[in-house]
C-alpha cells in the first residue's frame, strides 16, 4: 500500500454562493506538477468540500478530516523527526501543507524547498 494524499477538489461552493479552491491543496498540486513521478509512488484522492469526508474519517477519525492530509503507508516507516507526524488508531498522518511537502521530498529523494 502506498502513502495516501487527500486533497480538496477545486471549484467548491460555500454558503455565500461563490466558488473557491484550497490554497494549501493548490500548493501541493503544484509540487506534484514539479515532480510528476510522485503520482506513480503515492495514491492521490480528490474529495468534495462538504463534510463528513468519510474516506479520511475511516483512516484517521472525524477530528482529522481537514485537508490536505497525507496518510503514511506503514506504522513503522521512518520519518524525519523534524516532521510533525500524528497518529490515530494505528494510522500515522501529516496534515500541514509544508510538512507534507517536506516529507515527500525526504521520503522520495526529491529536492527540498529553499
Amino acid at each position: 500500500m502506498a502513502d495516501r494524499l487527500f486533497l480538496l477538489k477545486p471549484g467548491f461552493e460555500k454558503e455565500d454562493g461563490n466558488l473557491y479552491y484550497c490554497p494549501s491543496c493548490a500548493t501541493i498540486e503544484g509540487f506534484l506538477g514539479f515532480f510528476p513521478r510522485l503520482r506513480d509512488l503515492i495514491d492521490v484522492y480528490y474529495l468534495a468540500f462538504p463534510r463528513p469526508r468519510q474516506p479520511v474519517i475511516d483512516l484517521i477519525g472525524a477530528d482529522n478530516q481537514s485537508l490536505p492530509v497525507l496518510v503514511l503507508e506503514g506504522a513503522t516507516q521512518a520519518v524525519d523527526p523534524a516532521i510533525a507526524v500524528k497518529s490515530f488508531n494505528g494510522n500515522r498522518f501529516i496534515d500541514g501543507e509544508a510538512e507534507i511537502r517536506r516529507y515527500l521530498s525526504s521520503r522520495y529523494d526529491l529536492p527540498k524547498a529553499s
